[in-house]
Formats: C-alpha cells, structure tokens, sequence
C-alpha cells in the first residue's frame, strides 16, 4: 500500500496539470476536430458504448456538440492555470469524458485515450499545488501512480486482445505489413522489404506489451531508461504508419519528475520580482523566476522520483 500512495513533490502534479489540461484543450482542435460533425450525422449510426447506455446519455446534436465543445475549451484552459483545481478539474474530466463518447460511439475506439482520461479522473483529487512546490505528499504520489498503471494498462491489455483475437499468429502474421500497405511512409517502405524484420518486429512489440508492467520493479536510474524506450516506440511507429498515441504520451509524463521543468526554466529567466501570486501555467514565469532550488530539493527528488 505504501508503493501505492508513495509521495513525490507537489511541483511535479502542479506541472502535470497544466501540460494535461493544455493538451485537452488543443485535443479539440488539432487532433479531434473531426467530432463536432458526429453533431449533423444521422443518429441511426449512433452506436452508444456501453457506459453511455448505462448512463442514458442523449444522441449527439449539433447544439449538444458545439456546448461541449466551448464548454470544454474554457474549462481546460481555466483549469490549466490551477485555480479552483477540484471544481474545474472535474468540470474538464465529464465534458472530456462526453466528448471521447461521442467521438467512439461510431464504431471505433481508441485505446489511446484510456490513460489520459485516468488522469484526468485523478487530478482533481489532488487539490491545491504550486510549481516551485518541493513539499512531499501522498495525493500526489498516488494520482501520478494511478496514471501510471493506466499507461501500463494500455500496454498489458493491448497484447492481452492481441493474443485473444489474433492468436500467437499475431506476431508471424501480416499486420504491420497491412499498417503499411494502408497507412506506410516512406520510411516504412525502405524498411518493409527487408526480408523477415516486420515478422521481428511483431514479436518484439508483443514481448515489449506483454513485459511493461516490470518497469515498476526496476530501480529510478533504469525506469527513466525504460520510460525513454515507451517513448521511442511511438516515434518508430508515427514515423512508419503515423499513428502518434498522442494523449498516452502526455499520460506518460507521470514517471518523470516533472517539477524539473520548472527549475531548469527558472535558471534561464532573467531574475525578477515575482509579480504574481499563484500556481499553474499563467504564472510561472512570475513565480519561477529569480529563485534559487532550495538546498533540500535534491533530497526530495530522490525520495519522490518515479514512486521510489
């Protein structure tokens, strides 16, 4: 249980916050604009997940979409200046939770998006917290060790379906030979050709999928190698096939001490007043700037870095 709710500094919450809330709202606007036309198609082809179901939520309509759509807009970016963190938080949490409904109830669901929305879920819980914040506590440890079972999960899980559906004939099938036959750069095409390293490549995804929950056992110093492995894994794949995993990669933020950022940026401001009080994004640099790391940070650090 103590693994579970192992403190890390607030800074590295306050953080993660903002990049989270940040990227929801650009979500809506680079990477899922597509979902405010699920308000004009025929609600003939609404396929309700199940959890929609169970909820009764309404059939999207195009002043349905467009509300949340704002809604959600305003939210996140209020909520990444980490005012009013359990109210807004929320608020961002059922309007994104809505949107990711509506986007997957047309026959077609991303795992991608599983973690993310875990922490979404979580960050409201953790309460008040500033960038420059070094002091130890368990909420945060716990949301971010939340999280990072939920990008974990999405790995596990994937080879689970892989293995149920696909059969060990996954990996010594054609599936990433079809990935690029549909979808290939031309990076994938220099590389498809040489003879049996796509079958490779099928195996060592599965062994990677099946293998990621060991990362919790592994010491801080070879985490962040591993971490660092997740992420290359989905630069190889969004330079072959161009599916970028987007939100699960913010989700992965959770295993770096992120509260780092905000000292490596405070080293390079030129030294001012801080002009503003507060916490989050809109005023980091006036809370940042022109202070020292405190002497016991590094202390912290090696207490709250990835949960050890």
């Amino acid at each position: 249980m103590s693994w579970l709710f192992a403190p890390v500094p607030r800074g590295r919450i306050a953080v993660f916050r903002a990049v989270v809330y940040v990227f929801a709202a650009a979500d809506l606007v680079i990477f899922t604009p597509w979902v405010r036309s699920h308000g004009s198609v025929d609600t003939e082809l609404y396929r309700p997940l199940w959890v929609a179901r169970v909820l009764h939520l309404p059939a999207p309509s195009s002043l349905l979409v467009t509300s949340i759509f704002w809604a959600l807009l305003v939210f996140a970016l209020l909520a990444a200046t980490g005012k009013a963190p359990r109210f807004l938080g929320w608020m961002v949490f059922l309007l994104y939770f809505e949107w990711m409904i509506i986007a997957m109830s047309y026959g077609k669901v991303d795992h991608d998006r599983f973690a993310f929305l875990v922490a979404l879920a979580v960050l409201p819980t953790c309460g008040v917290a500033r960038w420059r914040d070094r002091e130890l506590d368990a909420r945060a440890g716990w949301a971010l060790r939340v999280v990072q079972l939920a990008v974990v999960a999405t790995y596990f899980l994937a080879s689970w379906a892989k293995l149920r559906f696909g059969g060990p004939e996954w990996m010594t099938g054609s599936v990433l030979a079809r990935a690029i036959l549909r979808r290939g750069t031309d990076l994938a095409d220099l590389i498809a050709p040489v003879p049996g390293l796509l079958i490779a490549a099928q195996i060592g995804i599965m062994a990677f999928e099946l293998l990621s929950p060991l990362i919790f056992v592994l010491a801080w110093r070879w985490q962040r190698w591993a971490v660092a492995y997740f992420y290359s894994f989905h630069l190889v794949t969004i330079s072959m096939i161009t599916i970028s995993f987007a939100p699960h990669l913010v989700a992965m933020l959770s295993f770096l001490p992120l509260e780092k950022a905000a000292d490596w940026v405070a080293r390079r401001l030129p030294s001012r007043e801080p002009s503003v009080a507060g916490s989050g994004l809109p005023v980091l640099l006036g809370e940042v700037a022109g202070h020292r790391i405190e002497a016991g940070e590094g202390a912290a650090e090696g207490a709250g870095a990835g949960g050890h």
